[in-house]
């Protein structure tokens, strides 16, 4: 019987004895059974140190975690928790190990249970870590609990790295591949093999992932994925073809036949709720740790693996990588573009009503970066037409081959689709024969189970004859089987490539794809004037040419009027009024900018805008304000004089000022009244004409 320590006294007895049980992994708890066992054991020897069996508490819920952190350790949160309320006597553990393999999380605990007077108890004794010399023994124990950490990590990690580099490490493959004697190769099943074919195949062709997605969708092809874990282990599982899946697949080297360990990284960062965590980073290709290729046999080669990892990066719509990808719209040029000014992608915009009025725009924050700012934006239409204009004369030799080409590429897609349709089907037949097998092998007096075989073989019968219908619709609508008399007529229509161009079947997305295999990019500056655009066109050959392009006028210029009928207004205003001027010029053939006749208020506008004065009227004529001032009457008795006939006024027309001529006899008579006068403002003259 062991001895009660001498460090135990009642005070330690009145409060809990916490059995704190832990196992790293769950392996080790499935297989390594006589270390939980000891574990348990430790009930008995705290009843020997002279706890109640009511007083005694088993945590066992942190079993199968690291103890490298607290984080998913809820028991170890929950000592900690009942040692600061001081609640617990005496913590019992294997070793000091068990608790903590973290002197952060280690130190803490040692601290508050010298604050609560709280005894640790191991295989090698109690330990009071309120005093001084216990302290320091379960400091040095916490100090080598975390060195063997780390030694038995490196020690694992090294052996890992080391096998890696030989390329003799297992991890679970992607699907498409398995292992065969610790040799990675293709799938013998070869359905998977034709869909991990028809993915690169397709994505090769239509350049986007989504596109790919939608064309799965379409043609209504599954795509396998392989279980791993549980009694589904190695299982293959058909389903639809997501997006995520398919980046993986297209960024995953192990397809290209390269053996590569350390792509991802893990690394630790602290949450914002104060929780240190883990997360996986994807790594760059020159930081990986090993990488070997031709490892394997691939689906693809090396440069397509790249290519592929180029396109992906380019159809990002957030870079400044080129070309992007051809999507819908009526925008020629849409990601070929890059501004001369920033040397980043210029966008596309669309205005008006739906759309219908694309423009290009560089919408780059380059003033904080380069000084300046591009504000370069210019309408799509006369760039594009001066395009295909231009690449009319460009494709005259290779259009051919380049049509060609691109019908090969469709007929050997679709025969690729038809046979993933075909193995689909010989899959669903073979099912059904093993459904026919299994229902002729059960004893038919066994009602029980023929029912359910036989509904398994109708149900096998149903999905091959619905699988049967589906390609048979298929191969009707979507199938392309060409003869040699159609590609003769496809020959003498490529012969006309701007009627090929400009054909309503020709979609903007073809239009679009059929530039991307002929131009790498175009660099857009201004010119020297002010409505010209430099096009600096880069090949695909690794050719140059410079295009200009003159922009039509904006509407305020294209309404502005010319040098020559301002010059022909000033010089007509000096002697005629406006209406007059309006007659003159229309005699002479002269217009509006928007083709109307020329009229008085027209006229009027022009010298408004361009600061002409009207002519200057004779030195004998007066407006009413002059007359009223000058004599010292009212406008009111000025007005009387001319409904009088007392003034003579030049022609009047309606909304216009009155013109009097003051001639001398007028003036004097006017004066001599206006003298003789004692009511000067109220009294109306009785002058007679």
């Amino acid at each position: 019987m062991n001895m009660i320590p001498s460090k135990i006294d009642p005070s330690h007895l009145a409060r809990q004895a916490c059995i704190y049980i832990r196992q790293s992994t769950l392996t080790q708890v499935r297989f390594h059974q006589e270390s939980t066992e000891r574990q348990y054991n430790l009930m008995d020897k705290a009843r020997t140190f002279g706890w109640r069996s009511d007083q005694i508490r088993v945590l066992d819920g942190d079993l199968g975690q690291s103890g490298a952190t607290a984080t998913n350790r809820n028991d170890f949160k929950t000592l900690v928790s009942d040692v600061a309320l001081g609640q617990v006597g005496a913590i019992f553990s294997l070793e000091a190990s068990r608790l903590a393999r973290s002197n952060q999380d280690w130190h803490r605990l040692l601290e508050l249970c010298a604050i609560t007077n709280t005894l640790v108890v191991d295989e090698d004794g109690c330990y009071s870590p309120a005093e001084f010399n216990d302290s320091l023994v379960l400091g040095m124990k916490g100090a080598f609990a975390q060195a063997e950490l780390h030694i038995i990590r490196g020690r694992l990690h090294g052996g890992k790295l080391n096998k890696a580099s030989k390329g003799e490490l297992r991890c679970p493959l992607p699907v498409g591949f398995v292992y065969e004697d610790d040799k990675i190769v293709l799938d013998p099943d070869q359905e998977v093999q034709n869909a991990v074919r028809l993915v690169f195949s397709l994505f090769e062709q239509l350049s986007t992932a989504f596109a790919v997605i939608r064309r799965f969708a379409e043609l209504g092809l599954k795509f396998p994925r392989r279980s791993y874990g549980g009694v589904w282990n190695g299982t293959l599982v058909w389903g639809p073809l997501k997006h995520s899946r398919l980046l993986n697949i297209l960024a995953n080297p192990a397809y290209a036949g390269i053996y590569v360990f350390g792509r991802y990284q893990s690394s630790k960062e602290v949450a914002p709720t104060g929780e240190i965590r883990s997360r996986l980073k994807r790594m760059p290709q020159d930081q990986w740790r090993v990488m070997i290729r031709d490892h394997h046999e691939g689906y693809i080669d090396e440069d397509q693996f790249n290519a592929n990892r180029l396109r992906l990066e380019a159809n990002r719509t957030n870079a400044d990588v080129l070309p992007g990808p051809a999507r819908e719209g009526l925008a020629l040029l849409q990601g070929l573009l890059v501004c001369g000014c920033c040397g980043r992608r210029i966008s596309t915009r669309y205005t008006g009503n739906g759309g219908i009025y694309p423009a290009y725009a560089c919408n780059t924050r380059s003033e904080k970066e380069t000084g300046r700012q591009c504000r370069l934006s210019f309408p799509a239409g006369p760039v594009d037409r001066a395009f295909a204009e231009l690449l009319g004369g460009a494709l005259t030799s290779v259009r051919i081959e380049l049509a060609l080409a691109a019908l090969n590429a469709l007929e050997e897609r679709d025969r690729a689709i038809g046979s993933q349709w075909r193995m689909r089907i010989e899959r669903a037949r073979y099912e059904a024969e093993l459904a026919e097998r299994r229902y002729d092998a059960v004893d038919p007096a066994n009602r029980l189970i023929a029912a359910t075989l036989e509904q398994r073989w109708n149900d096998a019968l149903q999905h091959l004859h619905d699988l049967e219908a589906d390609l048979h619709k298929f191969e009707e609508q979507s199938l392309r089987v060409v003869t040699a008399e159609q590609k003769m007529k496809i020959r003498s229509l490529v012969e006309d490539f701007p009627r090929l161009w400009a054909a309503s079947s020709t979609s903007p997305k073809d239009r679009k794809r059929i530039l991307r295999l002929l131009v790498h990019d175009i660099t857009v500056t201004k010119g020297p004037a002010e409505k010209i655009l430099n096009l600096h066109i880069g090949w695909q050959g690794g050719e140059y040419e410079t295009l200009k392009v003159k922009l039509p006028q904006n509407r305020p210029d294209a309404i502005r009027y010319p040098a020559e009928i301002v010059d022909q207004v000033r010089a007509l205003a000096r002697e005629h009024c406006d209406a007059e001027i309006a007659e003159i010029m229309a005699g002479e053939g002269y217009k509006s900018t928007t083709g109307k006749e020329l009229n008085a208020s027209k006229i009027n506008w022009v010298r408004w805008k361009h600061r002409i004065a009207a002519p200057a009227p004779p030195e004998n004529v007066l407006s009413v304000r002059q007359v009223s001032k000058r004599y010292q009457v009212s406008p009111y008795v000025v007005y009387y004089w001319i409904d009088r006939g007392i003034l003579n006024v030049l022609p009047h027309k309606p909304n216009r000022p009155y013109a009097v001529i003051i001639n001398t006899t007028t003036d004097r008579r006017l004066s001599e009244w206006v003298a003789n006068s004692g009511h000067l403002k109220t009294t109306s003259p009785t002058l007679t004409a």
